[in-house]
C-alpha cells in the first residue's frame, strides 16, 4: 500500500516562496505520476501540477504556470513543488496525489487514486 505524506506548508507574505514536499512510501512502482491539487474554502479542487515518471514530463495549471515548479528527488522518492511569487489567491489546502495511469484527464481529480492528507498554504496580502 502506498502512502503520501506532505510537508512544507505554512504562512508566507505575498511575493514570497514556499516549498512543498510529498514523500511516497510502499509500492510506489505501481504509480506512473505524482502531482498536486489544491482546494480553497468554498471552491472545487484545482489541478496545480503533475510529474510523470516516464520521461520526467511536467504539467501545470494555468494559474500557476511560470511561478510554480514541480520536480522529483529520485533518491528520496519525493515530489517537490517549489512555489514562487505567491499570491493571496494561492491560499488553499494543497494535496499530493498519485496516479497509476497518466493520460488526457490529468487535470481532473478523478484521475488520481491516491491522495495525501493535505497541507495548508496561506498567503497574506
Amino acid at each position: 500500500q502506498v502512502q503520501l505524506v506532505e510537508s512544507g506548508g505554512g504562512l508566507v507574505q505575498a511575493g514570497g516562496s514556499l516549498r512543498l514536499s510529498c514523500a511516497a512510501s510502499g509500492r510506489t512502482f505501481d504509480y506512473n505520476a505524482m502531482g498536486w491539487f489544491r482546494q480553497a474554502p468554498g471552491q472545487e479542487r484545482e489541478f496545480v501540477a503533475a510529474y510523470t515518471w516516464s520521461g520526467g514530463h511536467t504539467y501545470y495549471g494555468d494559474s500557476v504556470r511560470g511561478r510554480f515548479t514541480i520536480s522529483r528527488d529520485n533518491a528520496k522518492n519525493t515530489v517537490i513543488l517549489q512555489m514562487n511569487s505567491l499570491k493571496a489567491e494561492d491560499t488553499a489546502v494543497y494535496y499530493c496525489v498519485a496516479a497509476r495511469d497518466f493520460g488526457p484527464t490529468y487535470r481532473h481529480s478523478f484521475a488520481y487514486e491516491l491522495w495525501g492528507q493535505g497541507t495548508q498554504v496561506t498567503v497574506s496580502s
